[in-house]
């Protein structure tokens, strides 16, 4: 062989390793090989491959193989061998290898290992984009599943609930949250879905079946304090006039199902002010390398978290709200193409939320006009022929000559003006949205009354008497409610109820002649053994 010539390679060793390097696409475990190759192939005892971060300078992770003696910094450099592995002329990582048993290493281990390094680097790109495609293709599962089930008519606590959770699973965040802008200016959560690892909150099961809390609305009930709802003092109660403000209650703030953990990232607020605001508020998507310290973020809740993503869920110039993504603290950053696909997916399910609200609208105006339709069909049709009834039921008892058949009949119109008035308040409550809360007083009566309906086991009757809505003021509004929501409370405590009248008579006298606002409340249930039921009173002056 010429002096000077390159020594031959030992092409067998060396075949097997370029070959170990590329058995598997998977890319963990193709590092892994290739640390493992290069150590077996130079006969070092330890070797490591660190992979350099996509994000900032500095290696994210190492791979170590072997049980050597790592190098120390005054080694020789015979004794420690250092090869670049590059991907597609990207500085990927460095491997090293150190503690030869056979001595120093040789030109030829060093020959050896930059032809390994060289086919390594191939094998990590093809073992990149495997992985990218099928990251790329959950993420394209995970929009096409929320698209799907925001499409099927969820409620939108619930839709939020979803996106978050379905981003959090595919960007193995410690936490999914939507933020939605306040009246104040600010941004608060709204919707939180945790993957239960202890970060200092509590969490309860959410759709994915994992752990996770969601914005809760409290359904309706009837007030109650700690001990349970109180009862009145006496079978009869009359608020004086003058004095219904010391005998009315608050409204209390109804009482849902709590749930047996509670999640305390729900009512997080970003305060006006913050630097953070003006990016999401603006529907920019905002990257952070470590909550915990950067200064734009100023709740309480972020020295829990690390590398984090909040992204613009904005589709047609509307502005949902903000997709946010929290990692665990010393969890590897976000790379370019997580944020890439997250920001597509998060475009995605902002559609998705705005296609299922103009769905749910389309429904919602259907069932309105079906109920107008309704309303209009009882007032024209059943109202008027029931008041026709009465006409002729009225107009038989002046003709009757018998004091027995006046009695029945006038019971009979009686029955018919109490059914003529209960259908009309059937057709005010067909009237009303389903969902939005009612701003009138009679319909806030009727929530009331619906709302104890669940708890009693049945609805009760509800009659007015005079033009309610104009007549009765706000504070005697409250004060009325107060009062009804404390009788309807004690019908509820009270056994064997199965009838529950409530009347609000605008046009009542009061016993000092001044005109007033009168509500009775009448329950069939038993009192201490007593089995005549008991009727609640309250009174007030309307001004």
């Amino acid at each position: 062989m010429p002096d000077g010539a390159d020594a031959p390679l030992p092409s067998v060793p060396l075949f097997e390793a370029v070959l170990s390097v590329g058995t598997d696409l998977e890319l963990r475990t193709t590092l892994q090989h290739i640390v493992d190759s290069a150590a077996r192939l130079t006969g070092a005892a330890y070797g490591t491959l660190g992979v350099r971060s996509p994000v900032h300078e500095g290696p994210t992770e190492m791979f170590v193989a072997g049980g050597g003696t790592p190098p120390t910094r005054a080694a020789a450099d015979d004794e420690v061998l250092r090869v670049p592995i590059l991907v597609h002329d990207e500085a990927f990582g460095d491997l090293l290898l150190a503690d030869r048993a056979r001595g120093p290493f040789t030109d030829e281990d060093r020959q050896l290992l930059k032809v390994l390094a060289s086919q390594a680097g191939i094998a990590i790109g093809n073992a990149r984009l495997f992985e990218a495609a099928r990251q790329r293709e959950r993420w394209i599962e995970g929009a096409a599943a929320v698209t799907t089930a925001l499409l099927t008519g969820e409620a939108a606590a619930d839709a939020l609930m979803t996106v978050a959770d379905r981003a959090r699973i595919l960007a193995g965040a410690a936490a999914g949250v939507i933020l939605q802008p306040t009246e104040a200016g600010g941004m608060r959560i709204v919707a939180a879905s945790t993957d239960g690892a202890p970060h200092g909150w509590g969490a309860s099961a959410g759709p994915s079946g994992g752990a996770a809390g969601s914005l809760r609305t409290a359904e309706p009930s009837l007030p109650s304090g700690p001990d349970g709802p109180p009862e009145p003092r006496s079978a009869t109660a009359e608020a004086r006039p003058g004095a219904e403000a010391a005998g009315a209650e608050a409204p209390a703030t109804p009482r849902g199902p709590s749930p047996s953990h509670h999640n305390d990232l729900i009512g997080t607020t970003i305060e006006p002010g913050s630097a953070v605001l003006t990016q999401l508020l603006g529907g920019e998507p905002v990257f952070i390398e470590d909550s915990a310290t950067d200064p734009r973020m100023t709740t309480h809740v972020r020295a829990r978290f690390g590398p984090s993503m909040m992204l613009p869920l904005q589709a047609g110039g509307r502005l949902i709200g903000t997709l946010a993504l929290p990692r665990r603290r010393g969890a590897p950053t976000y790379t370019p193409a997580e944020r890439l696909l997250a920001t597509q997916f998060a475009s995605q399910a902002a559609l998705a939320l705005v296609l299922a609200d103009a769905q749910q609208s389309r429904e919602r105006l259907a069932v309105f006009e079906d109920r107008d339709r309704i309303a209009r069909d009882l007032h024209d049709l059943v109202v008027q022929r029931l008041f026709a009834t009465g006409m002729m039921l009225e107009s038989t008892r002046r003709k009757a000559g018998s004091r027995k058949v006046e009695a029945t009949l006038d019971q009979a119109v009686d029955e018919l003006e109490s059914t003529i008035q209960e259908v009309r308040t059937a057709i005010f409550a067909l009237q009303q949205p389903p969902a939005d809360a009612p701003t009138t007083f009679r319909g806030k009566v009727l929530r009331e009354t619906a709302g104890a309906a669940a708890v009693l086991g049945i609805q009760p009757s509800v009659h007015f008497g005079g033009a309610v809505d104009t007549r009765i003021t706000d504070p005697a509004a409250a004060h009325l409610l107060a009062a009804l929501r404390r009788a309807l409370a004690a019908a509820s405590r009270r056994t064997g109820v199965t009838r529950v009248d409530v009347a609000v008579d605008a046009r009542a006298t009061l016993p000092d002649g001044r005109e007033g606002v009168r509500l009775t409340v009448y329950d069939d249930g038993a009192t201490d053994s007593v089995e005549a039921g008991t009727t609640v009173t309250w009174q007030a002056p309307l001004q």
